[in-house]
Parts: structure tokens; sequence; C-alpha cells
């Protein structure tokens, strides 16, 4: 069975303080859902907080889990500014966010870097989250399939099978980031079915068990329609994460949709 997750992308918010602030708000709002309501829940701060909440959580149940926003395809050398996954790792981080829409189209990362930082990933034990998605001028043109799986398949050429197998996908529409909009949920299972077709193409037992988020503009007030459909298996979030409230609803409406098959 495909575990259900879901994912709050912080992007370059938050302070000390106001991250304290909001990991003990959702912690509190996460408890008081019932074991029915449950699911995986990680938090992506940017990089200079990531020790910071890894002590705070720490100190909690365990039931929100740490990521990374990016990461460096290098292991280590005379790369300024950048953080190897080794070091994310050091930090407490699980799971990193790799090709997120943002890194590809203000950094200009392309497929074979984007490739490259999932094995980075790989290499140092944690989880990568692969993100795929499509521009509105592609999505009118109906480039939207043809985008996506060749995203995916860069990352295929380069960890196989096997590495695919560790990480997780996530599906967020470019049109659909920070801009309010969100893919209709036929919209979105559309896509998530087309990369599910191509893992099983690869291997029936990956596509069965690889998680396939939904990212873009993921709310409270669509999370139940989105998470219902076969092929979406949580989300990654964005603005909503920063509302402990909001985000705590989001989680609900995933576990609520049901152990995928």
């Amino acid at each position: 069975m495909r575990r259900k997750l879901v994912i709050g992308n912080w992007k370059m918010h938050g302070s000390l303080e106001a991250n304290h602030a909001l990991i003990s708000g959702l912690a509190k709002a996460l408890e008081r859902l019932s074991e029915a309501d449950k699911t995986q829940v990680v938090i992506c701060p940017v990089s200079v907080h990531l020790a910071a909440a890894a002590q705070q959580l720490n100190g909690l149940p365990g039931q929100i889990g740490l990521g990374a926003q990016n990461v460096s395809h290098a292991a280590s050398g005379a790369y300024t500014g950048e953080v190897a996954a080794s070091m994310l790792a050091e930090a407490g981080v699980t799971l990193v966010l790799v090709g997120h829409s943002e890194r590809r189209e203000l950094f200009g990362e392309g497929d074979a870097l984007v490739a490259d930082k999932v094995a980075a990933v790989l290499d140092a034990g944690m989880t990568p989250v692969l993100c795929v998605g499509e521009s509105l001028a592609q999505r009118q043109t109906g480039e939207t399939e043809s985008v996506v799986l060749r995203q995916l398949n860069a990352a295929v050429q380069r960890v196989g099978v096997e590495g695919i197998a560790r990480s997780i996908v996530a599906y967020e529409p470019i049109w659909a980031i920070g801009t309010g909009e969100t893919a209709t949920p036929e919209q979105a299972q559309e896509v998530h079915e087309a990369l599910r077709k191509r893992l099983a193409e690869l291997d029936e037992d990956l596509a069965a068990n690889t998680p396939i988020l939904y990212g873009g503009s993921v709310k409270a007030s669509n999370a139940d329609a989105l998470f219902a459909q076969p092929d979406i298996d949580g989300g990654l979030v964005g603005g909503a994460s920063l509302d402990a409230e909001e985000f705590s609803a989001i989680c609900a409406s995933s576990a609520r949709s049901g152990a995928s098959a």
C-alpha cells in the first residue's frame, strides 16, 4: 500500500520565533485529530532553520517529519552557498524536495541537474521528492503529459527503478503554484494516472508503491476533492502550510481519503 503523505513547503518564510510557534501550533492541531485522521506529515523550513526545527521536533511525539527545500548535486567542494545532502542528513532531514518548479523556473535547474540531485539525496540515505509539472503555455498546447514524463524519465535514467522505488513524485502544475489557481481534481488525476502508467511500464510494484503527491494551491477547501482521486496520495502544500489549523485540516483530508490500493 502507498503511504499517505502531506508535505508543507514553507519556502522563504519564517524566523526562529515564528517557526517555533508554527510547529507548536501544528503539533497541537494534529493531536486533536483522531487516529483515523492521521497521515504522515513533513515540514520543510529554509535550510538555516533546519537545526532549530529538528531540535524542537525531537521533543514532540513524532508526528511531524523534517524535510529540506533544496540540495546541492555535489557531495562537497567549492560550491559557495550550496548545502550538501550529507549536511542535511546531519541536521535531521529525512526528505528533500528536488526540482520544485520555482527551482526550475527561477534558477534554471534542468532535468539533468535535477536527476543528479535525486541521486545525491538517495546516496545520503534520504528520500527525494521529485517535482514535475508544466507551464500554462505547455498545458495550452497539449504538452502536459510529454513534459512531466520527460522530467520523470530523466530521473529514471539517472537512478534506475531501484532509485525511484525509494523516491516520491509530486505533480505541481507551474500555473497553479502560488497563483490561487488549482487544477481540477479531474485534471490532476489525469496527470497522476499518466505518471503511474509510466511507472507501471517500468515495474508494476513500482507503480503500486510509489506515492504521487499533488501540489498547486492546495487548501482545506479543495483537499477532500483532490485526495479522493485514486492516484493522488497526498499533497505538497505551499502557503496553506504556514497556518497550523489550515494545514492540519489538509492533513486530515489526506487521511480520510483512505489507504491507496
